[in-house]
């Protein structure tokens, strides 16, 4: 009996989560390492914030309102005589961890949601789902603002405002891709064995819905972090005098002829990071995405 060569594996016999990371790391651009490379960035500044800061953020002068930028405040003074590069640094610990913590919530309130009225559909079904289709009667920031104004400002009630307003997207997601995965074979298998149904919704429906709501959630962290400052910026987001990007906007807007270096910079560090998480979102998609694999 002849002898048979050794199997050798390639790309094509690796599992498929390793060739669809292979994949992902091999086609992303510079744009896509660059975004990566400002996230970490971002995140690093706002954990070390304490560290990084190079004055007291909530520290007053009034011998130096409106200093010019110097070696001592790199970025000058606002009207009050504050750090602006310190009030920077410390409002990215508040906008990243209302960009971070209200997509997890909501992704996790939405996809539950979405996976009972997909899985069990009939008038379970019916009821969310006019449940999610009031709440998307509303546009994302007027709902935010109505249930901020009722709520007020503060860490939790900002982040339930934002969660809330990101509702509606993941259940639609959930429900949709959960109705697609329960007409599958091995549904029908697993019920057919006798599974019982949070089993088979734990180990075989939210695995293969995952891909989806992986990417949305990405891509609205930057939608959490603009919606954040626009409430900060309207006063029913963090409260003063602790620094956000939005309310260091707002502050420095009536004194822009004094010192527009406020605006200037937290409305870079906005753009940037939001730039940022839209272009990692965009290139999850297209790794996660069949079609493209």
């Amino acid at each position: 009996m002849t002898p048979q060569p050794p199997l050798e594996l390639d790309a094509a016999a690796a599992p498929p989560k390793a060739h669809a990371l292979r994949g992902l790391l091999a086609r992303q651009g510079v744009s896509t390492w660059l975004a990566l490379a400002t996230i970490l960035v971002f995140v690093a500044i706002a954990v070390l914030a304490p560290f990084v800061a190079p004055h007291d953020p909530l520290a007053q002068s009034y011998l130096r309102i409106n200093a010019l930028p110097s070696s001592e405040h790199w970025l000058g003074t606002d009207q009050f005589g504050r750090d602006v590069l310190s009030r920077l640094v410390h409002g990215a610990r508040n906008s990243l961890v209302f960009g971070l913590v209200s997509p997890v919530i909501a992704a996790a309130v939405g996809t539950t949601l979405g996976v009972i009225a997909g899985y069990f559909g009939g008038p379970v079904d019916r009821v969310i789902s006019r449940l999610i289709d009031l709440l998307l009667a509303f546009p994302e920031l007027l709902l935010a603002i109505m249930i901020a104004a009722a709520l007020g400002g503060g860490f939790w009630n900002v982040v339930f405002v934002i969660a809330v307003a990101f509702v509606p997207g993941f259940a639609r997601v959930a429900r949709a891709s959960t109705l697609a995965v329960r007409q599958e074979a091995y549904i029908e298998s697993a019920i057919a064995v006798g599974l019982r149904t949070p089993m088979i919704i734990w180990r075989h429906v939210l695995p293969n819905i995952a891909a989806p709501i992986v990417v949305l959630m990405t891509l609205w962290v930057a939608s959490a972090i603009r919606l954040e400052a626009s409430l900060s910026f309207l006063g029913i987001g963090t409260r003063p005098p602790n620094p956000s990007w939005g309310n260091i906007i707002r502050d420095g807007l009536g004194n822009i002829f004094g010192s527009p270096w406020p605006i200037i910079g937290a409305g870079f560090a906005i753009t940037a990071v939001v730039l940022a998480f839209n272009v990692v979102g965009d290139a999850l998609r297209d790794a996660l995405d069949p079609d493209e694999r």
